[in-house]
């Protein structure tokens, strides 16, 4: 939770577990210390004070609120404990040294208009959107596939590159969904070779984005085929998401016809499982954006465990200071 001015504060998790023990040691011991000074105050009043004198100049008991102090004061070793204990809180950072590979059907079936304006228009508008809103540390990388596939751009945290690869698409025959991935494969090798800043690889991602079934070669567990390239994928780390985009309506026009070109939602999920990634489906401009948005929120961002210390330490503080200026105004001192 986040209280205001105090910053971040959880209980989700210590690293120091056995500052607790201490803490119920000292406060037990406080306890006792606390009651035996009661007493003993009470004792001294009784043997030097005149009963009948006190009785007759007050009336009104001791009350209860000059406890009050003593139990902020506990609160507040409470809380010095659990920062001492290693609080930590899951934190979400954006992600530096990270590879991305962005993969875009462009085979005839794209012409159709069963999205508005067409797949293909649809497609570019969205895929800008994702490459502006990429986390920038992240080194991103286009490739266009129909039958055969192709680096529009290498990974790189230049995104004007991305923007106009994705502006110059072109539509060509042919369906080559396994070379596509294998060439993403290669491409996230590449510049995995020559990133620095840590000892292992830099995380990789492909988004693979179709709307039809691969057609070259016609069985996807082929050498080449899409499934053969999503296992591919799983043994080298690399999770592809894949989007499905069109409807069960689309059509295109080839030598004066029109040839349906169904969306194919199945291959892509197998693609998607295949790799150990998640499979998406779009079928207008809308939730296409909201796919792209999701996967940027998951790509882009790590999540952590992080110190949260400071957050405690204040409210520790914060009680503290009142319970000395509490013990002040009750009881006109300091609660020792």
């Amino acid at each position: 939770m986040t209280l205001p001015l105090l910053g971040p504060v959880s209980l989700s998790g210590f690293t120091h577990i056995w500052w607790f023990l201490f803490f119920a040691a000292i406060v037990a011991a406080l306890v006792v210390v606390y009651f035996i000074a009661q007493r003993a105050r009470r004792r001294r009043l009784q043997r030097f004070a005149n009963t009948e004198l006190l009785e007759s100049v007050s009336t009104s008991r001791p009350s209860r609120w000059r406890h009050v102090p003593a139990a902020l004061l506990g609160i507040a070793l409470l809380l010095c404990t659990i920062a001492l204990a290693g609080p930590t809180h899951d934190q979400r950072l954006p992600r530096n040294r990270a590879v991305v590979m962005l993969v875009i059907d462009v085979s005839q079936s794209m012409r159709a208009t069963d999205v508005a304006p067409s797949r293909m228009a649809a497609a570019q508008e969205a895929s800008k959107q994702f490459v502006d809103e990429l986390t920038p540390g992240i080194n991103l990388g286009i490739i266009a596939y129909a039958g055969s596939a192709t680096v529009l751009v290498s990974p790189t945290t230049n995104r004007d590159a991305s923007r106009r690869a994705i502006d110059n698409l072109q539509v060509a025959d042919k369906t080559a969904t396994g070379e596509a991935i294998f060439t993403a494969l290669s491409s996230i090798s590449t510049v995995a070779a020559v990133i620095g800043g840590g000892d292992t690889p830099p995380p990789a991602h492909i988004v693979l984005f179709s709307d039809g079934k691969e057609t070259v070669p016609s069985n996807p567990d082929n050498p080449k085929g899409a499934y053969t390239a999503a296992r591919a994928a799983k043994d080298q780390g690399v999770p592809i998401s894949t989007i499905s985009f069109g409807t069960e309506h689309g059509e295109v026009e080839v030598n004066d016809e029109m040839v349906p070109v169904p969306v194919d939602d199945e291959m892509m999920k197998k693609i998607a499982e295949l790799s150990g990634g998640d499979a998406y489906t779009a079928e207008n401009l809308d939730e296409l954006k909201k796919v792209y948005a999701n996967l940027q929120d998951q790509i882009g961002y790590e999540t952590v465990r992080g110190e949260a210390t400071t957050g405690w330490l204040r409210l520790a503080a914060l009680v503290a200071a009142l319970a000395a200026l509490g013990s002040l105004w009750i009881n006109r001192r300091l609660p020792l």
